[in-house]
């Protein structure tokens, strides 16, 4: 009895895995999935969509000007909070994609980018990346 809890639980265990794997892969396509809206969600998206969306996309899913977040290299474990607050106050140099050089960016502010960021993580964990 104690062998098939184990093997259902470890079967389980194996769909989520394998479900939140390919919602990670389908996020590099053009849907990403949007994650449940709260306020402060609202408050992010509206200044993601205002100083981000333009070279990074709708949903953070990247164009042609600009990689999508929807990425393990923008993972927190690889890029920390802290370098969604510096980019685009400084800039960065292009290291992890083919896009060029990102400029800073005029205008935004410390709280902006928090609830910037704040959205773009609630992006990624709806799509499997963390």
């Amino acid at each position: 009895m104690r062998k098939l809890a184990f093997y259902i639980c470890a079967a389980f265990s194996l769909a989520v895995v394998l479900s939140s794997a390919l919602a990670a892969q389908k996020a590099t396509f053009d849907n990403p999935i949007e994650p449940e809206m709260t306020s402060a969600l609202n408050l992010g998206k509206l200044n993601y969509d205002l100083f981000c969306a333009s070279c990074h996309g709708k949903s953070a899913r990247g164009t042609d000007k600009g990689p999508t977040f929807i990425s393990r290299i923008y993972h927190p474990g690889h890029h920390a909070d802290g370098a969604f607050m510096i980019a685009p106050k400084q800039g960065a140099r292009a290291h992890h994609w083919q896009f060029g050089d990102m400029q800073p960016v005029q205008g935004v502010t410390d709280q902006q980018l928090l609830s910037i960021i704040t959205y773009v993580r609630a992006v990624q964990r709806a799509n499997g990346l963390f």
